[in-house]
């Protein structure tokens, strides 16, 4: 098999490859497949007869055909982006995952994950899946629990019961969140031999109790935990990251592939509300993705990115923007931010930038402060 050559770019900085190193119908099927995540300029004057390739803001790696893969890379130290990851995810607690800082790419930081998770159900299934009493209606040989006369009565053709009962069961969401990232990660390409190992062990030990049902990333939100599955959340805020950053898979030749992105503007504002409500005084609340409707059709609405409530006087103290891309304000930004105050009716917005070349800007309008903060994802200690 062929060296895979991989062509590496950073966020939004662009990568000139001369004609003869690419084919066109290459070319031609990542723009057609990728250009959401990259960029491509074909060749021409403009570009000086080369191929222009520039990272769209993603994180990550694209998998090719003929031997090319794109790796997308972060502008921020690779430590920084994995504690990002952590905090945004809440894999914080997880003890195994101090050593991540140290992989070389976030192709091995998927790999060690992937690794982890496969390791923690194995550790489930020897002590036993979660299991609780689901109600099951269906028609059986014989009655069990509750069986309905009116259905038997206008079908007395039938041989069977249709019967309404409870059956304990390990074949329940919670499981099928696991099983089902499991099934992706087996065909990611993206897992070293002794991970797909152990994600194929883990999968098959599922697989006989659980069906296989396609959920997405947000099946593992707001789920509801006891004494019986609290180390489930661990566990599905690891099949989130995997859900999440997963693309669609792909045929190449013979074999399939997973484009692994990650959304670095998304993940900013992520790290930022889960930084906040980890930090925030109990007196204050923080929800994030508000929708706020203008006028009374309901056909228009704000989607304010955090908006932070004082629980004790019962206001909104403050609405918030993240500006991952940017590094100071434009007009378009100070006109957002300041409609946001004005319909959540307080009198403070803040935009977040990450990066300490930020510029700082502070202004009132109309009893409206408007300033600037920097969560320094470009230095150490980002968690801090």
């Amino acid at each position: 098999m062929s060296a895979v050559r991989r062509v590496a770019l950073a966020e939004y900085e662009p990568r000139l490859l001369e004609c003869y190193e690419l084919e066109e119908s290459l070319g031609e099927f990542l723009w057609r497949k990728y250009s959401e995540y990259v960029s491509i300029e074909f060749p021409s004057p403009k570009t000086e007869n080369c191929w222009q390739f520039i990272s769209q803001g993603y994180v990550g790696h694209i998998p090719a055909a003929n031997g090319l893969a794109l790796d997308l890379l972060p502008k921020m130290p690779l430590g920084n982006l994995f504690g990002m990851l952590e905090v945004a995810y809440g894999l914080s607690e997880l003890r195994v995952l101090e050593g991540t800082v140290q992989c070389d790419s976030l192709t091995e930081y998927f790999d060690r994950l992937a690794g982890i998770l496969a390791q923690r159900v194995l550790d489930r299934e020897k002590r036993g899946l979660y299991r609780s009493y689901v109600e099951i209606v269906g028609v059986e040989p014989c009655v069990k629990g509750r069986l309905d006369i009116n259905w038997f009565a206008t079908r007395p053709w039938e041989t069977g019961f249709r019967c309404e009962y409870h059956e304990n069961t390990p074949d329940l969401v919670d499981n099928q969140i696991l099983l089902w990232t499991l099934y992706i990660l087996l065909g990611s390409g993206l897992c070293s031999e002794p991970v797909l190992r152990l994600v194929r062990a883990a999968y098959q030990k599922l697989a006989g109790f659980v069906s296989l049902t396609p959920l997405e990333a947000r099946a593992c939100v707001e789920r509801v935990y006891n004494r019986l599955n609290d180390d489930y959340k661990l566990l599905h805020g690891l099949c989130r990251f995997f859900l999440e950053h997963c693309g669609p898979t792909l045929g190449v030749g013979q074999h399939t592939m997973t484009p692994f992105l990650v959304n670095m503007s998304r993940l900013f504002e992520r790290f930022v509300a889960q930084w906040l409500k980890d930090h925030l005084p109990e007196r204050f609340q923080l929800r994030a993705q508000e929708r706020v409707h203008v006028g009374t059709g309901g056909n228009i609405f704000f989607n304010i990115d955090l908006v932070l409530y004082d629980r004790e006087a019962g206001i909104v103290k403050c609405v918030m923007d993240t500006k991952y891309k940017a590094k100071e304000p434009s007009a378009q930004d100070v006109e957002q931010m300041l409609a946001y105050a004005y319909a959540r009716g307080c009198k403070e917005a803040i935009l977040l930038y990450p990066w300490k070349g930020a510029q700082r800007y502070d202004t009132t309008v109309r009893e409206i402060r408007l300033r600037s903060i920097v969560f320094p994802l470009d230095e150490d200690d980002i968690g801090s």
